[in-house]
């Protein structure tokens, strides 16, 4: 029966962002954390980020990070690998860590009822990982599978080879589950030092949502958080964007090619950001409204989806796209968006495509809040990318006031169709394979 009420919680917790007030708590000892309250249901998310993730892998241990990250519910303390489990069971709590190139997550949902024993065992779980080897090994396993599968994933295969091609050495360069030799060689010392790397208080980021004091949170964050080490190993350097205009093939056997592309994009940061997220609304995301999806699908039929999207990334920003379209019509395909990008680059966008990407964004915006564990999440990515703690209210008022001129400006500034390179996987017709 408690199962069934957590579940309901989930379901059922949503506010208008309009109606989210954040208030900054300081726990006794020292630890910042934004907290909406929302005390209508007995029950509450928790989101903690760590800034690092898989870019501070050492050389050699690729995967530590993603191999960690299986293994924090896999036994701490006290408990083996069974026994947590269990009792993760009995408390209905909701755990998930989660490491990414940038940085390393850990969420949490529990009832206010079961808050003292969720809460202690999630401080296991963070403070105390046993790491056990045979614990070790079956999720090993489990990642080495994960590899084997994506070896033969034309859309693994693209992402793999522009990665590698964009950012050369640096850790961005290969994927953050590492390759089948470094995943097989890493040891137990590895995740404990991973660990101790990662997770970190100079680098962290809380959001809170639910029922839940600005005091009792205060006392679960120094619970969970304070003994965690003081700070982390230096981060990585920025990355390497080392591609040019032009192509790539990457020979597979397939029906159907399988492209990636891109150039250097724009910073979260900088001023014409959000003309540049208008921008791309009408170039590539907005789903079948998009140029893209206009010309390249429905007037020419080359593909069944194209999309662009801007890829903020703590060590660089791109400008990147994908497309699928069959061997004989990918370099057609191709074609149409460097036609596409130049376009865009020349003349910006019109008044009603202006217009409706506004009113897509906008709207589209307040349907994000629609639960507790989803607004924790956005109020530890706002930490995350040093947004301001007001940036909810006024994030609809800056997508409004872009201008067709802003637009214009920031088109011919950041889209550089000279510039795009495609790493196509497949056996494209027309495309050179020696590019």
């Amino acid at each position: 029966m408690i199962r069934v009420v957590l579940a309901t919680c989930f379901a059922l917790i949503a506010m208008p962002a309009a109606a989210i007030d954040i208030k900054e708590v300081t726990s006794p000892g020292g630890i910042k954390a934004w907290l909406v309250q929302e005390r209508s249901i007995p029950f509450a998310a928790l989101e903690i980020r760590f800034k690092g993730g898989a870019s501070l892998d050492p050389e050699g241990k690729r995967g530590a990070a993603y191999l960690m990250s299986g293994l924090l519910d896999e036994g701490a303390g006290d408990l083996d690998s069974t026994a947590f489990a269990l009792a993760t069971e009995e408390l209905a709590l909701k755990f998930g860590f989660d490491a990414s190139a940038d940085g390393f997550s850990i969420s949490a949902q529990f009832l206010t009822e079961n808050r003292d024993a969720s809460v202690e065992l999630l401080r296991k779980a963070i403070n105390e990982p046993r790491f056990d080897q045979s614990a070790v090994d079956r999720v090993r396993g489990q990642v080495l599978s994960i590899i084997a599968s994506d070896e033969e994933d034309p859309s693994d295969i693209v992402s793999r080879n522009f990665a590698a091609l964009a950012h050369g050495d640096h850790p961005y360069g290969t994927k953050i589950e590492g390759t089948a030799e470094s995943v097989a060689a890493l040891t137990r010392e590895d995740l404990i030092a991973s660990h101790k790397d990662l997770l970190t208080r100079d680098r962290m980021f809380v959001g809170a949502v639910g029922d839940i004091s600005e005091e009792d949170l205060g006392v679960i964050l120094d619970t969970l958080l304070g003994s965690l080490p003081a700070t982390g190993p230096e981060m990585p350097e920025d990355a390497p964007f080392l591609l040019k205009g032009g192509e790539t093939v990457v020979p597979y056997n397939t029906p159907q090619s399988v492209a990636r592309f891109g150039h250097v994009g724009i910073a979260r940061s900088d001023p014409d950001f959000f003309a540049a997220f208008v921008m791309n609304q009408v170039l590539g995301s907005g789903g079948f409204g998009s140029r893209l999806m206009d010309e390249v699908r429905e007037k020419r039929g080359l593909t069944y989806g194209v999309y662009s999207y801007i890829a903020l990334r703590e060590h660089v920003n791109l400008m990147m796209g994908q497309v699928s379209s069959s061997n004989e019509t990918v370099a057609e395909a191709i074609s149409v968006i460097r036609d596409e990008w130049s376009k865009m680059a020349e003349n910006g966008v019109t008044e009603d495509e202006l217009s409706k990407a506004k009113t897509f964004l906008t709207g589209a915006y307040p349907l994000r809040f629609d639960g507790n564990a989803r607004i924790a999440n956005i109020l530890a990515a706002m930490q995350f990318d040093a947004l301001p703690i007001d940036y909810i209210d006024n994030r609809n008022a800056q997508v409004e006031a872009v201008t067709l001129e802003d637009i214009q400006r920031v088109a011919k500034r950041m889209l550089k169709p000279e510039n795009l390179h495609f790493v196509v996987v497949g056996q494209p017709v027309g495309l050179d394979a020696s590019n």
